[in-house]
């Protein structure tokens, strides 16, 4: 399945993080392909925090202190939804779950928020817990090519 239209194909900058986070990353989080999104990283300073899916902000922690572990945990997750998945229905389920409509640029940072809010389809006919959880990504534009430089990642969706 080819991604939804572009939301913000008049705009740019906006277009080319909506690509990056959410056309790019859901097919190949489905292919299991980390080749297809490793330039999309800035890996010198690059973090990732975790809210666990937690609204105790007490529980909250810096899981991802570089790149290298960021991409570990990434393959880890998207074979262990490729054992369970229904894999010809994953990437439509995924973007059918994923929200991004709030990208806020300011010269050449930017922080775009991407919601996720439903579940994948199983292999067994059934469907996964539900994915209910929010990401603040913080990217930069260095060299003309919007990146990610790190992100705020598994909040609670909606919190509070």
């Amino acid at each position: 399945m080819a991604a939804p239209a572009n939301p913000f194909a008049g705009d740019p900058d906006r277009a080319a993080i909506w690509e990056m986070l959410v056309a790019r990353d859901i097919e190949a989080y489905a292919r299991q392909d980390w080749a297809m999104v490793a330039d999309d990283f800035i890996e010198e300073g690059f973090f990732g925090f975790s809210g666990g899916r937690s609204a105790d902000a007490g529980t909250w922690r810096m899981a991802y202190p570089d790149l290298a572990a960021y991409r570990t945990d990434w393959l880890a997750q998207a074979a262990e939804t490729a054992a369970t998945a229904a894999m010809e229905r994953l990437p439509a389920a995924l973007h059918a779950l994923s929200r991004l409509d709030k990208i806020d640029v300011d010269g050449g940072c930017a922080v775009a928020r991407k919601c996720f809010d439903g579940a994948v389809p199983l292999a067994d006919g059934s469907e996964s817990e539900p994915l209910k959880w929010q990401t603040f990504y913080v990217c930069r534009r260095p060299a003309g090519r919007w990146r990610i430089q790190g992100f705020f990642g598994y909040l609670p969706h909606p919190l509070g």
